[in-house]
């Protein structure tokens, strides 16, 4: 499915979304196919937003102790790093921004089609079904975006290392950074934390989904 998804995104990015869910629905494909493959995807992106910012505060680990010979190389190992790391919070907001969209059209149809039930038994299970779902999304994008506003002081932390240590390639420098990383460290523990807890959520929401069909 990922494969076809690739495939008509360029329908998503260049026309409606109206045109890109019809499509999808051509090949089979409903909107809540698509949230549980956006969910996937978000999942995937915290995943390796983690080991990335896990290395990235290893080379910064690194600093303490360097040779002020090597100061210059050790800079570039730390901004590259850096870089990877802000490369990898973008990924991620972009992947749950996808889920939130999705989802807001997808709850949106749902609610519209309750209106087109002749069975009111079938109306009320239906409804019920929406509110528990929506109750799930709601709790799910929650631990989504209390995990991304983890990202940002470690980013900032991150982001003065780098450039404190690019106007000062010195021993006092190091000695200025070796301060403050054992606050790095309690927060990039606790970004980690969080993005395991909603990894772990997103994929009970897509167990429940795939249980439904």
């Amino acid at each position: 499915m990922k494969a076809l998804v690739t495939l008509v995104m360029s329908l998503f990015l260049f026309g409606c979304t109206t045109v890109y869910y019809d499509t999808m629905e051509k090949f089979g494909i409903e909107k809540r196919d698509i949230l549980v493959d956006r969910v996937g995807n978000a999942r995937d992106a915290q995943n390796e937003a983690q080991e990335t910012f896990r290395s990235a505060l290893e080379q910064f680990q690194t600093v303490v102790g360097t040779p002020e010979t090597e100061l210059s190389r050790t800079y570039s190992r730390l901004n590259n790093a850096f870089e990877d790391s802000e490369k990898a919070a973008e990924d991620v907001t972009d992947r749950i921004n996808d889920v939130e969209r999705v989802a807001h059209d997808l709850f949106e149809e749902w609610e519209d089609e309750l209106n087109q039930y002749e069975n009111a038994n079938y109306r009320r299970m239906s409804e019920q079904q929406m509110r528990e779902t929506q109750r799930q999304y709601d709790s799910l994008i929650s631990r989504m975006r209390q995990a991304e506003s983890r990202m940002a002081p470690v980013l900032s932390a991150f982001r003065d290392q780098v450039l404190f240590l690019k106007h000062n390639l010195n021993a006092q420098a190091i000695g200025a950074l070796e301060g403050e990383l054992g606050r790095i460290q309690s927060d990039v523990a606790t970004l980690i934390e969080n993005m395991e807890a909603s990894i772990a959520e997103s994929e009970a929401f897509i167990a429940r989904f795939q249980q439904a069909n």
